[in-house]
């Protein structure tokens, strides 16, 4: 405790020996600012708070004066246009001419980039093949008519209801309107036999020649004979197709089949079931070389009737593809090699 007393005394003492020669002015420079900042110290340490000091209500923010709409007004105007600075909403004309020309710089130069990303990507792709395809699937299915997609693909009328079938009719009738007879042999030519079609030793961009699938040929569901394609006397029809798939030869050398049946239930209630103008996909109907150079391609058709559905009886009806390389049993697609609706016919 003495020692503590002793140093402190020793250290005032030392202070009040650099204070004496601060007065006297015979510190050196370096000592005479330590001095200075000492005896500075030292005289706030002993300065005596005010009364003043100590209310604190002094350093509360006071609150700002409330302004009238009309002076609010009044900065809004001088904010968007400043007489006396010329500034237009806080910017010189010098200022804004600088932001306009550098954000006109930036969105050209990202134009540019982009136009020349397109360009270079447009120039590596053909218009007329996709550059990889080994990742395609066999070919889907589907089914004509199909008149109330939201609610899958059902067919359910009464023969003497004409506003029932109605529906379904239009739907065959506009879908068959390109293959018309006197359309076809405009546009197509006359093909024979049951192999491919190949013509690939034409340039790319040549365009290919597409053979004929006449509406005639689907005889009793054609809508010719019948317009109303069977639907009035209680003996739909229904017309199914494969997907068009670019370069695909389906069957390996084999024309695909078509084969309908009931999915679930008793067959008994669907009856015969008949195709025209075959069963069958004719191969010299492929391969598909896309719509840039296979202009008046029409894709063919298999149509199918059940001339002795059982009245009043709900069928779960399924359509499948069987032929070589064909998937018609996916169980995430229901579309792939197949299509499966329901019938159910009234009288």
């Amino acid at each position: 405790m003495e020692r503590d007393s002793t140093e402190g005394g020793a250290e005032e003492l030392l202070l009040e020996d650099k204070v004496s020669k601060l007065r006297a002015g015979s510190l050196p420079k370096h000592e005479l600012a330590e001095a200075m900042e000492v005896e500075q110290e030292g005289l706030v340490e002993h300065q005596p708070l005010e009364q003043d000091d100590l209310n604190f209500e002094k350093w509360k923010p006071k609150p700002k004066p409330k302004r009238t709409l009309h002076e609010k007004i009044d900065d809004l105007k001088t904010y968007l246009w400043n007489a006396e600075t010329k500034e237009f909403m806080g910017r010189s004309g010098k200022s804004w001419s600088l932001i306009l020309l550098f954000y006109s710089a930036l969105y050209i130069f990202l134009a540019a980039m982009f136009a020349g990303g397109m360009c270079c990507l447009m120039w590596s792709i053909s218009p007329y093949a996709p550059t990889y395809n080994d990742r395609v699937m066999p070919p889907g299915m589907t089914m004509f008519p199909h008149v109330d997609v939201a609610h899958g693909f059902d067919i359910a009328f009464n023969a003497s209801d004409r506003s029932s079938w109605r529906k379904y009719a239009k739907a065959l009738e506009a879908h068959l309107k390109p293959y018309d007879d006197g359309v076809q042999d405009r546009r197509n030519i006359n093909c024979e036999g049951n192999t491919y079609f190949k013509q690939e030793d034409l340039e790319e961009s040549a365009e290919r020649k597409a053979c004929q699938f006449k509406r005639s040929w689907l005889g009793e569901c054609s809508g010719l004979k019948d317009k109303d394609f069977g639907y009035s006397k209680g003996k739909p029809c229904i017309l199914v197709k494969m997907n068009r798939i670019l370069g695909y030869l389906p069957g390996q050398g084999t024309p695909v089949n078509v084969t309908c049946g009931v999915k679930k239930g008793s067959t008994e209630g669907l009856g015969e079931v008949q195709f025209f103008p075959e069963n069958i996909f004719n191969l010299r109907y492929y391969p598909y070389y896309g719509k840039l150079r296979h202009v008046n391609y029409s894709s063919p058709l298999v149509a199918v009737r059940f001339p002795s559905v059982q009245y009043d009886t709900q069928l779960h009806v399924q359509c499948k593809l069987n032929g070589k390389g064909i998937i018609n049993d996916s169980p995430t697609d229901r579309f792939l090699g197949s299509v499966s609706f329901t019938l159910e016919v009234g009288a």
